[in-house]
């Protein structure tokens, strides 16, 4: 049973939209994960441990802080800058404070700048990790620990980068459960 023309130009387009869907439907984390590979876009590494390799060319690490503007937070890095060997291990905190009068949960987006020191930039430990609850009226100073692996001077484009910038953007999120079942039950007895 032969098809007619219609019937093979009506499979064809099913073929085209479905290949189409399945191709959008993988680029999120296709690109997630060449982004984690490469460090295109700013995305930074993550290490176990600091490097073995410290170099005696230094880089300067400059910190950034914002936040969406429905996120009631201060955030702000405590220190503007640091200057660090390349292979160093640095520590730097960022302070965030919650002047509401309820528990606010946040999430910290981050990237890297120029995008090619990205691949290069290793984070040890990191608040952006994990999502943060903060109490009414609590302070924090959250840490961050990275070095700039010593690989970065051997990279055709980022051996010429002297400064990188580390941006980190919050996001309010929902409370996780047991802190929102605390604030609600804490609410009720109020009433």
């Amino acid at each position: 049973m032969a098809m007619d023309k219609k019937s093979k130009t009506v499979v064809m387009l099913v073929g085209v939209v479905l290949t189409m869907g399945a191709l959008a439907w993988a680029s999120v984390p296709f690109y997630n994960w060449f982004c984690r590979v490469t460090g295109f876009g700013g995305t930074t590494n993550v290490a176990d441990a600091g490097s073995d390799t410290i170099l005696d060319q230094t880089i300067t690490i400059r910190f950034d802080a914002s936040k969406d503007r429905d996120m009631p937070w201060e955030f702000k890095p405590v220190q503007r800058e640091m200057t660090l060997r390349i292979g160093e291990t640095g520590l730097a905190f960022f302070e965030a404070y919650n002047p509401t009068d309820h528990a606010v949960a946040g999430q910290a987006s981050y990237n890297v700048a120029p995008y090619s020191a990205g691949g290069y930039f290793d984070k040890i430990d990191c608040f952006c990790f994990t999502e943060q609850v903060l109490q009414p009226g609590e302070r924090v100073n959250m840490p961050v620990s990275f070095f700039v692996d010593p690989e970065i001077v051997n990279d055709r484009e980022a051996k010429f980068v002297h400064q990188i910038t580390l941006s980190y953007t919050f996001y309010e999120i929902d409370l996780p459960e047991k802190q929102a079942s605390l604030s609600t039950g804490s609410d009720s007895n109020l009433n």
